[in-house]
């Protein structure tokens, strides 16, 4: 008989004690073992964490960033013997009840990536130009140097099997991990799937860190981030010189 598999759900929050709670009750309807990954809040969210008992909680002493909260929910996924995490925001963006598509998909795949974009629901949002913007571009940008065929280089809601988290080196700390992911589940021959998702925005205000909220210097970040992943990896040569890496959509 094939070995039962055990999936983590992880979430990296800072200072979501509005929704914090709401959403954990959600999830644990889909989720037996869930991971929230405290980055350093300090608005009373860890309080609300404290009281509860059926969630696990990895504490960064201070705010670390997105990608390090990730890179921690990674580490804990290996380190407790997990098949694999289901990654997910808490700030409602995301909607728990996917979670078993997730995990279903990511039978055929390493890494299962939702994408806002692939599909058209009731009720989606009208995401801030700026931020549409920056993800067509490096959407782009990833599609033409890695070979896929992305439609949403952002989306935080994903699948990873812990063959493919074992592949990962990640580094960088904030809201340019994903370009490192990339790259590296390209380097490593990783199967990739989208599947859809809702285009849900309830925080237009996010800030990304200082300068990072201008959309051209975020922009010029990002196009950093990928460039230095590029040539670590090996890989900063055209697309068509190297063989296809498909991503497949997974529409429904």
């Amino acid at each position: 008989m094939p070995k039962r598999e055990k999936w983590l759900a992880a979430l990296p929050v800072f200072n979501e004690v509005g929704y914090v709670n709401a959403i954990l009750d959600e999830v644990k309807r889909y989720a037996d073992d869930v991971l929230v990954v405290d980055d350093g809040s300090s608005d009373g969210t860890s309080e609300l964490l404290d009281a509860r008992e059926d969630i696990r909680v990895v504490r960064h002493a201070t705010n670390r960033g997105y990608g390090a909260a990730l890179q921690s929910a990674f580490a804990y996924t290996l380190e407790q013997g997990f098949t694999g995490v289901v990654t997910l925001d808490c700030d409602g963006q995301h909607q728990p009840c996917r979670i078993p598509r997730f995990i279903k998909a990511a039978r055929s795949a390493d890494l299962v990536s939702g994408s806002r974009y692939l599909k058209k629901y009731p009720g989606d949002a009208e995401p801030p130009a700026e931020r549409m913007f920056i993800n067509r571009r490096i959407t782009a940008e990833l599609n033409r140097r890695l070979g896929l065929k992305l439609t949403d280089a952002f989306c935080g809601f994903k699948a990873y099997r812990r063959e493919a988290i074992e592949s990962f080196r990640i580094t960088d700390d904030g809201y340019a991990m994903p370009l490192q992911l990339w790259v590296q589940a390209v380097g490593a021959g990783l199967r990739i799937i989208e599947i859809p998702v809702p285009l849900i925005y309830l925080d237009l205000s996010r800030s990304f860190g200082g300068s990072l909220d201008h959309a051209e210097t975020r922009l010029a970040y990002y196009n950093t981030v990928l460039d230095a992943a590029m040539r670590q990896s090996g890989m900063d040569i055209p697309a068509e010189t190297r063989p296809a890496q498909v991503c497949h959509p997974m529409l429904g």
